[in-house]
This record gives structure tokens, C-alpha cells and sequence, in this order.
């Protein structure tokens, strides 16, 4: 019993760890000075939710701990948006529809993703890209943060699970 509790809470730290880097990164300032992603919550919450992705995606390829792992840190994420909400003085009786709301973007999102980058479907990735973060209809717009996003991608699957663990390997931010 003690066994299995100290793993839980083991694990429950570690995904709060990958969440917080994932956050880290989505805050450098270079996506919104270089790359022109918008200063606004709708935008980070994109950017936080590509980074938690690019997290999720390696560590699920990590055999039956990795996928337990990439569920603890997206539960962790998916409680980090209720609490802004609360943060944010949305009352408890419109918090469970905003979250619904949210739930369902985010798992949008997360799976075009995904679905994207597991077929190699960059287009596909890129005209998403425009369409979440950048509001646009012209797949243009997400040219140079798809190009971080594959090759962050690309980098952390390279990296062993150790290392992505303590300091992902994400790309530049370049435009």
C-alpha cells in the first residue's frame, strides 16, 4: 500500500515538473516579440497547450509509465486552467461550463495535434497553427512556430526520457 501511495505522489511531482517546464517555455518572451503570437490569455493558453503536447506526445512513447506520466501532467494542466478561471473571479456556478468549454478546445486541439504530428502531416499542423494561435485562415501565419514545433519535436525525441524529465530540449525561437 505504502508502495503504491509514494509512486502516486512520485509521479504526481514529477508531472507537475513537466507541466512547469512546458509552462516555462511557453512564457519566453521571444513567441510574442519575434514570432507575433498575441500578449493575450487566449494566445498563452495555445502556447502552453502546444508545449504540454510536445511533452505529452514524447513521454506516451515511454511505454505504460511514460503514458502514465503524460496523463498525470495533462490532469495537471487541465486543474492549472480551473484554478486560473477561479483566479479570475469566474463564479463556481460558471466555472464547470467554462471548463466543459475549455475541456473541449484543449482536447481539439490536443488530438489535431497529435494526429498531425504522429501522421507527419506538417500542412495539416501548420494551417492548425495558424487557425489556434494566430486566428488566421492563412496557414502562412504559423509557418515559423510550426518549425519550432517540429523541431522541438524532433529534439526531444532524441533526448532520453532522463533528460526531458529535468530540461526538455526545445528548438530556438527564431524568425
Amino acid at each position: 500500500m505504502f508502495k503504491t501511495l509514494f509512486r502516486r505522489q512520485t509521479q504526481e511531482r514529477q508531472a507537475q515538473g513537466l507541466y512547469a517546464l512546458a509552462v516555462e517555455q511557453a512564457r519566453q518572451p521571444d513567441f510574442y516579440a519575434r514570432l507575433g503570437v498575441a500578449d493575450r490569455i487566449d494566445a498563452r493558453f495555445e502556447l502552453y497547450t502546444l508545449h504540454v503536447l510536445l511533452l505529452f506526445v514524447r513521454m506516451k512513447g515511454e511505454g505504460e509509465r511514460g503514458a502514465d506520466l503524460a496523463q498525470k501532467m495533462f490532469d495537471t494542466y487541465v486543474s492549472a486552467l480551473d484554478n486560473v478561471l477561479r483566479e479570475l473571479g469566474v463564479g463556481d456556478v460558471s466555472v464547470g461550463k467554462k471548463m466543459r468549454k475549455l475541456g473541449e478546445a484543449l482536447y481539439g486541439r490536443m488530438s489535431a495535434y497529435e494526429k498531425a504530428l504522429r501522421d507527419g502531416d506538417r500542412d495539416g499542423f501548420q494551417a492548425s497553427i495558424a487557425r489556434n494561435v494566430f486566428e488566421s485562415d492563412d496557414p502562412a501565419a504559423g509557418a515559423e512556430l510550426t518549425r519550432y514545433a517540429l523541431e522541438s519535436h524532433e529534439r526531444l525525441a532524441r533526448q532520453p526520457i532522463s533528460a526531458v524529465e529535468k530540461a526538455p530540449d526545445w528548438a530556438m525561437i527564431v524568425a
